[in-house]
């Protein structure tokens, strides 16, 4: 397994990367609250880290002080936040074993291998710790269609989108339990102006956020 990973894109693209979310307010509020409802159910002054922060649009306004992220370009805007951002990747994280109550990936779509990223996301946690993960599941209609138009994207030319069956396979292989989904994003994303709430479960809506604890 490869363990760099080319950050070009980003690093070139933060502007356009931070405009997509200026742009679009109804589908970050909307994928923000789906992920806040699994943080809802967490008990108190838990210690974390977002795997994949890009520039902390998400760490941020869920109080995530620490983390990962391979783009020098996007971490130096989630530093600014003030959070303490480690330059290194999901298969290969720079912690100790069982330090962590909760790890949380905001879309997996860019890591080169999902299962070595979850083995590392159990190894660093706690006894009973959580892992979160958001996603854009392959068979539903924006996934679909950032894969129609790889060519021409500058984020998704190399993404691997995943089915929810998928992901709920690998958590299991790599030693989680009890896993909770939720899902929004219902129709397209053009179509997307408010936010909505999240539904439970997954097969309707194109952004899905899974729960799963530590075995």
């Amino acid at each position: 397994m490869k363990t760099t990973y080319n950050t070009e894109a980003f690093d070139r693209n933060v502007a356009d990367y931070e405009a997509w979310y200026e742009d679009n307010p109804g589908i970050y509020a909307s994928e923000l609250g789906a992920i806040r409802e699994h943080f809802n159910r967490l008990p108190e002054s838990l210690r974390g880290i977002e795997i994949g922060l890009g520039t902390g649009r998400f760490a941020g306004p869920l109080g995530i002080r620490e983390g990962v992220e391979p783009s020098p370009e996007m971490a130096r805007k989630a530093v600014e936040q003030g959070i303490e951002v480690m330059d290194a990747m999901a298969e290969n994280l720079p912690y100790a074993d069982l330090q962590f109550d909760f790890v949380l990936f905001v879309t997996v779509c860019h890591l080169q291998s999902l299962k070595h990223a979850f083995l590392e996301a159990n190894r660093v946690l706690k006894k009973n710790g959580f892992i979160i993960i958001g996603f854009l599941p392959s068979d539903r209609p924006i996934a679909r269609a950032y894969q129609e138009r790889r060519r021409f994207s500058t984020f998704y030319r190399d993404a691997v989108f995943y089915t929810p069956g998928h992901i709920e396979k690998l958590l299991e292989e790599t030693g989680f339990k009890s896993l909770e989904f939720n899902q929004v994003l219902f129709g397209e994303a053009d179509s997307i102006k408010e936010e909505q709430f999240p539904r439970p479960g997954f097969g309707e809506g194109s952004f899905v956020v899974v729960s799963a604890q530590k075995a």
